[in-house]
């Protein structure tokens, strides 16, 4: 059966990916050496959620949370088509997929959230909010941002380590879609419906109004 090329990702859900991806690198690599480029990363990644938060609401149809999010029948009943077989192709996430999703976004919301109050040893170098809170708890704080770092780790290389079981065991390439936006598939299906273009303008004006709010401790003056 010949396959047919499918469009499955927007260019705005390719490109937070992406840009997610590179701004976790960064702040990665800055951290407590690069204290300025390590914030600015952070304020960025929460700029970027708060710009998924609202694609996931008025994006795409494979970027919308109704369009992927499952409760736990529908992801009991995947489970036992895949271990049978007869699971099938998805455009866009599948059920146990969006466990994922959902599981990585809230874990780097909930670390950039922690960075907002966390302060380093000397008491130089905190997040906007820091003095929000006395220095014992955002030193608390600290070591739970660092805690939720290894977390998020740890769940990246359950993503990558789905990625490859995918490539390997299924012959489903997930990685070049999610550059090309485009996927094969065997059958007809139903692809991407795309948003207008108005509402990706919109998500970039969240976007910035929220990495700019934080960079200033979500102060009016």
């Amino acid at each position: 059966m010949s396959e047919t090329p499918t469009p499955v990702w927007d260019g705005p859900t390719r490109l937070f990916h992406w840009s997610l991806v590179i701004l976790l690198l960064v702040a990665w690599l800055t951290a407590g050496e690069q204290m300025t480029i390590h914030r600015g990363a952070g304020y960025a990644v929460l700029g970027l959620l708060a710009f998924r938060v609202w694609w996931g609401l008025a994006g795409g149809s494979t970027a919308r949370f109704s369009g992927f999010v499952r409760g736990p029948g529908a992801i009991r009943q995947y489970l036992r088509a895949s271990r049978e077989g007869t699971d099938g192709e998805h455009v866009g996430h599948n059920p146990l997929g969006a466990l994922s999703v959902l599981a990585l976004l809230g874990l780097v919301g909930l670390q950039v959230g922690l960075g907002l109050f966390a302060i380093d040893e000397d008491g130089f170098e905190g997040g906007p909010l820091s003095d929000r809170v006395d220095f014992d708890l955002a030193r608390q704080i600290a070591e739970w941002h660092e805690l939720a770092f290894r977390l998020l780790q740890g769940l990246v290389v359950l993503h990558l380590a789905a990625i490859l079981y995918y490539a390997v065991r299924r012959r489903q390439d997930l990685v070049r879609p999610m550059i090309t936006g485009v996927r094969k598939f065997r059958g007809p299906v139903q692809g991407l419906v795309r948003a207008p273009l108005w509402r990706f303008a919109v998500g970039v004006l969240i976007a910035l109004a929220v990495g700019f709010a934080a960079s200033r401790g979500f102060r009016l003056s």
